[in-house]
């Protein structure tokens, strides 16, 4: 459960690119369930399933605007743990999903647009 966090805080990183929309729509429940097959990777424990990537490219797409991609940061934050930092760091690049921030523990979700 500690690594869904971890992977959820990386991912929702990803999304601020997105395009914005005025209605929230993302709960930790979404975020949980798309990363849920990257945990092993992040452990370091198992390779990189194709499932992961379907995951994190669906987070990126599902969280469309400001506020679901904060939400989606928080609920990856308070999941936080358990995972390579490296591993989650580089997670986006090994699924083709292009952000422009560092993916990092220490991000501040509120200033993701």
């Amino acid at each position: 459960m500690a690594g869904i966090k971890i992977v959820s805080m990386l991912l929702v990183c990803m999304l601020v690119a997105a395009p914005m929309a005025t209605d929230a729509a993302m709960n930790c429940g979404i975020v949980i369930n798309l990363l849920r097959p990257c945990v092993d990777y992040l452990r370091g424990t198992k390779p990189l399933p194709p499932a992961c990537c379907n995951g994190v490219r669906s987070l990126n797409s599902q969280a469309s605007n400001t506020r679901d991609r904060q939400i989606a940061c928080g609920c990856l934050k308070s999941a936080a743990g358990g995972v390579n930092a490296n591993l989650a760091g580089g997670l986006p690049g090994k699924c083709g999903v292009n952000i422009p921030y560092k993916i990092s523990p220490s991000t501040d979700c509120t200033k993701i647009r």
